[in-house]
């Protein structure tokens, strides 16, 4: 059984890579192992955890998991929309290109700033509500928001991905669903949505989160 760290944003991820991602990629020999981003410590050793204000918790932590010489793998699970300004390759990003090869940019700019072979890159394009913007039905089903996912459908109809919406403050995927379905919260629904769904129809509207789980399948090959 091959082991992989995935350092993950916060709460919502990890509680994903346990309920959906573990359980498929255990079937391909591979035994991945969330561990949320250590934002800040205290002198007695605690941690807060969740969320990304910088890049230099996100390279300690990587590096802290490198170090495991036992892993075959470290990825990570972490959101392209609204990354600090400090991550390797921001000032350097292809504005004009299309959201796909921006994202490609980055990942290997930070594969290319830790360089080490075992590290994987992955960030979610735009974030991780991409993925339950795959069915507006479960989402209006989990918040119990009658109409919601017709208007979620008619507010992402130009999209030919879910990955694809755009990242604009108030459009992202994230601000969409909170504005349809204000009683949503990413760590109580998010989850429960993404299970719902079901991991194959994810992947099969979602081509670089796909890309992401086809990695991870190869590595027993």
């Amino acid at each position: 059984m091959k082991r992989v760290h995935v350092l993950v944003e916060g709460q919502t991820e990890e509680t994903f890579i346990d309920q959906l991602l573990r359980p498929h990629l255990r079937a391909h020999g591979v035994h991945v192992t969330p561990v949320i981003v250590a934002t800040k410590r205290v002198k007695s050793g605690r941690k807060f955890k969740g969320g990304i204000a910088g890049y230099a918790a996100v390279r300690r932590d990587l590096q802290h998991l490198l170090g495991d010489t036992n892993a075959t793998a470290v990825t990570t699970m972490i959101d392209y929309y609204g990354l600090p300004e400090d991550f390797p390759g921001i000032n350097q990003l292809p504005r004009q290109a299309p959201p796909i090869e921006r994202v490609h940019y980055l990942e290997e700019a930070l594969r290319n700033d830790l360089r080490d072979s075992r590290l994987l890159p992955y960030f979610s394009l735009h974030e991780f509500e991409s993925l339950l913007l795959v069915s507006p039905e479960e989402i209006e089903h989990a918040v119990s928001s009658p109409r919601l996912a017709e208007a979620l459908a008619r507010d992402i109809a130009s999209a030919q991905t879910p990955e694809e919406i755009n990242d604009g403050a108030e459009t992202h995927p994230a601000a969409r669903i909170q504005k349809a379905a204000p009683r949503y919260r990413k760590a109580l629904h998010g989850p429960i949505i993404a299970e719902r769904i079901g991991l194959a129809s994810i992947r099969g509207r979602c081509p670089h989160f796909d890309g992401w789980i086809r990695r991870l399948e190869a590595l027993d090959s």
